[in-house]
């Protein structure tokens, strides 16, 4: 079964590029500079940030079903990042390279399955999910800090 990845929409945080530390801490964001490799998943671009840039660490409501299951958390996104993640059949190596908790949704949004699995052995595991009649969608959680990754789907 095919499937699709999918990142946030970068016109959802345009505004946010350029805003000074103030106005960011007001909105609860904060501003921060990589100084390590691997240290901020972009959750547009579905990279790691590379050293020298700049992300915004923000809480993300990526669950907003109105269910037990409506959910929000801790995000990065690289400072004006223009390309959202859209592949089908890939799994970007910013999350094959994290353990991931992949967690199926039905068209309500309530959950109906849920597993943990390294990402660089995801495909079978997310097919597994997907194979389900009431999944409706996936996503994919970094599994150490519980943060989300990314929307998946049949495609």
């Amino acid at each position: 079964m095919g499937f699709r990845i999918k990142g946030l929409p970068a016109g959802e945080f345009t505004h946010l590029a350029g805003m000074s530390d103030a106005s960011l801490r007001e909105l609860g964001i904060e501003r921060h500079r990589i100084s390590a490799p691997h240290a901020a998943p972009d959750r547009i671009s579905l990279r790691d940030a590379d050293i020298g840039e700049t992300v915004l660490l923000l809480n993300y409501e990526h669950q907003p079903a109105a269910t037990p299951y409506r959910s929000r958390h801790a995000i990065y996104i690289v400072e004006g990042e223009q390309r959202t993640y859209d592949e089908m059949n890939v799994v970007p190596e910013v999350m094959r390279r994290r353990l991931l908790s992949l967690r199926a949704f039905d068209a309500q949004g309530t959950m109906v399955d849920a597993d943990v699995v390294e990402g660089r052995e995801a495909e079978p595991l997310i097919e597994r999910l997907l194979g389900n009649e009431r999944t409706a969608y996936v996503h994919a959680h970094y599994a150490k800090r519980g943060c989300f990754a990314a929307r998946i789907e049949r495609a």
